[in-house]
C-alpha cells in the first residue's frame, strides 16, 4: 500500500469541487488508470477515472516507487466537451 500525499493545488482543488480523501481513495482503489506519463518527472504520473457517489472524477497522481507515496497533484470532474461519454478517452480535435 502507498501512502498518500495531497499537494497544495490537489487539496485547493479538492475543497472547490467538494471532493473528499475518501473521494480520491475510493478512486484510486476502484478506478481504471487510463493515461500513463512515464516520463513525467520527478515521477511518473497518470490519470485514473473513477466514480465518486456515482459522480466522474479524474485524479492526476505520481508514484514514488522508492519511498511508496503516491503523491495526489490535482482532482477533478471531466466535462463531455473534452472527453468521451464514458470520460476515458479525450475527444479527437
Amino acid at each position: 500500500m502507498f501512502t498518500m500525499i495531497y499537494r497544495f493545488h490537489a487539496v485547493r482543488r479538492m475543497l472547490e469541487r467538494n471532493v473528499s480523501e475518501e473521494d480520491v481513495s475510493r478512486i484510486l482503489k476502484d478506478g481504471k488508470t487510463i493515461e500513463s506519463y512515464p516520463n513525467d518527472r520527478p515521477y511518473p504520473s497518470r490519470l485514473v477515472m473513477g466514480y465518486a457517489n456515482g459522480r466522474p472524477l479524474h485524479v492526476v497522481l505520481a508514484d514514488n516507487i522508492e519511498t511508496r507515496e503516491s503523491i495526489i497533484i490535482t482532482v477533478y470532474e471531466p466535462n463531455t466537451a473534452s472527453w468521451e461519454t464514458d470520460f476515458e478517452k479525450r475527444k479527437k480535435k
